[in-house]
Formats: structure tokens, sequence, C-alpha cells
């Protein structure tokens, strides 16, 4: 009679470790299952750095099953670059970039917030009261930023080109100096580097602002994704919209703190990014859920293209449909 008893004992135990390895292997997302790494390009300001630094508080990344590899860059176009590499997953990128996803360098899987921190901006005594006052003038701007986007859009509206305007290409830094120094009749450039000029010249006057055009044009920043990935795993890129958009609730609820979580995670003092918000429009999901159903957000692309035709970026203006993942977006939202 031992003999049985001693199988039984075995099969049981066999039995015990089949079930036991089978939990261990499930994948389901209770720890067992190893999370999938995403390299990650963002930019060191708040638009930029906001959604990872609010995903790495709450712990979103491990929430859906990722582990970010983040790799700070110092502009949008080095990161279409890296992707095109295959260096980065994905990136972020300022509405002065959107010119490389629309020709087919990346895809769009993300609006993120609405730039509105671009302005024209005169001297107080300088006689200009309008755009249409600048013919002949010269703009110190930095060439293919959000500053000389609002210049090209602004003269359009004005019924001038660049043809009539004197304009200065300039990097950032110096547009400062030269306005500062009145070597420049007016400027293209944008907050907080006009908080910068303020300093040195009180009572500038501003003729155009990015807010003007809001909702028929705007300036969205944006996360993309190598056009690999968003093609042959949906599934990665549909678990790193849940990441972005659950950040994006939260940074929208909470503007403020969203600052000063931001400095952390930059490291960066928080005065650096105190108002930031203030020059930049953020939605929540639903409501960009809600703009991209009506068309809205693609009208927002579609108008950026259109200026980069203008500007000679683009040969012609695309349909956003061929670059922003507007399913994609939606169903990440509902799933």
């Amino acid at each position: 009679m031992r003999r049985p008893r001693r199988l039984a004992a075995a099969f049981t135990a066999a039995l015990a470790l089949l079930i036991s390895a089978a939990c261990g292997s499930s994948g389901n997302g209770t720890g067992a299952a190893e999370p999938k790494t995403v390299r990650f390009g963002y930019i060191a300001d708040f638009a930029g750095a906001a959604v990872l630094a609010t995903a790495d508080k709450q712990g979103l990344w491990a929430k859906h099953g990722l582990k970010p590899d983040l790799k700070v860059f110092t502009n949008g176009p080095l990161q279409i670059q890296a992707l095109g590499s295959g260096d980065i997953d994905f990136g972020y990128i300022g509405s002065g970039a959107t010119w490389l996803p629309a020709s087919g360098k990346a895809k769009i899987i993300a609006p993120n917030m609405l730039g509105q921190a671009d302005r024209i901006v005169t001297h107080a005594d300088s006689g200009i009261t309008s755009v249409a006052a600048l013919k002949g003038k010269k703009i110190g701007v930095p060439e293919g930023t959000s500053g000389d986007m609002i210049l090209q859009l602004a003269l359009k509206e004005a019924g001038l080109t660049v043809k009539d305007v004197q304009k200065v290409n300039m990097d950032p830094s110096t547009v400062v100096t030269a306005f500062s120094a009145k070597q420049i009749d007016a400027a293209a450039i944008w907050y907080p580097l006009i908080d910068t000029i303020k300093k040195n010249a009180p009572g500038l006057v501003e003729l155009t602002k990015s807010e003007d055009y809001y909702p028929r044009l705007s300036f969205p920043s944006s996360f993309v994704a190598r056009n690999e990935l968003v093609a042959d795993d949906t599934a990665t890129v549909t678990k790193v919209l849940k990441v972005i958009q659950e950040a994006d609730d939260w940074i929208a609820a909470n503007t403020a703190e969203a600052e000063t979580l931001t400095a952390t995670f930059l490291k960066v003092p928080a005065e650096q990014f105190k108002g930031a918000a203030a020059v930049t429009k953020i939605l929540p999901t639903a409501e960009l859920v809600k703009l991209t159903e009506d068309g809205s957000v693609a009208g927002w692309y579609k108008g950026l293209a259109d200026i980069f035709v203008a500007m000679g970026k683009l040969p012609q203006s695309p349909d956003p449909a061929t670059y922003f993942t507007a399913d994609l977006y939606k169903s990440a939202r509902s799933g």
C-alpha cells in the first residue's frame, strides 16, 4: 500500500510545481513580467518635460508595464533625426519642428500643450502700432522657429510678405540683445525671453500674440514616434499614449504643482518654471479627444503645414491623416 501513496504524493507535488510555474509566467503585469523599455526623447523645458515628470511621480510607466529610458535633447529636429536612426522610440517636438513629421520622417501620436508664448513686439517709442506698420522695418527672428511662424502668419494677415520687411535671422539670445540695444525695430520672439527683454526695454508693445489666432489656428507641441514602431507595434504605442493622457489630465488639474514638479524633475530652481502655464494652453484628454474627433486638431496641423509651405520648409501641405495617428490617440482613451 505504500507505493500508491508515494505515487500520489509525487503527482501532487508535480502538479503544484506546474501550477506555480504557470502563475509565474502569466505576464499579467503583477510583477512577474519584465516591463518593456521605451527610449523617450524630451526637451528640458516645461512643455517638453511636464508629462515625463508627472509620469515618473505618479508611477504611470510601471502602471502600464513600461520602463522609460529618457534622453534629453536641445530641440525637436535632433529628436526626429534620432527617431530616424533608431536611437530613440518616442520624442517631443515643439510646433516649429512639425514640418518634419509632415514630411514623413516620423508620426505624431499625440498633441501636447498649445504654445501661446510667441509675440511680435516693438519699442514703446517706435511709433509702430500694428503689424501692417512693420512694412520696411527691421525685424529680428530666430529662423525656423515658432517666432518665425507667427511672423509669417501675422504678415500674411496684414497683407504683407517677408519681402515687405527687413527680416534679420538671429539666434534667440541675439534677438534679446539686439532689441534691447534698439538695433532692430521689432522682434518675433517668445516668453520667457520677452521677460528678459522687458528688464532692459520696459514698456514694449505687443503687436500680436499666438493666442490671437486660437482656435482657428494653434501652435501645438507634440509627441512623436518612429514610423516603424507605429506600423509594427501599436500595443506599445497605445501604452505610451495612456501614460501621456493620464499625465496630461493630472497637469491640467494641477498646473501650479506641475510647474514645481517639472523643476524638481529637471533639477532646476522652482522659480524657473513659475508661471509657465500662463503662456501655455493645457487641455485635458477628454477635450483633446473631442477636438480630434471634430477635426480641430487636424486643422491645427494643417494650419502649421500651410505656414511651412510659405516658409519653404514643405513643397506642399499634406493631409494630417498621413502623419497624425488620430485613431490611435482616440482608441487609447477609450481602451
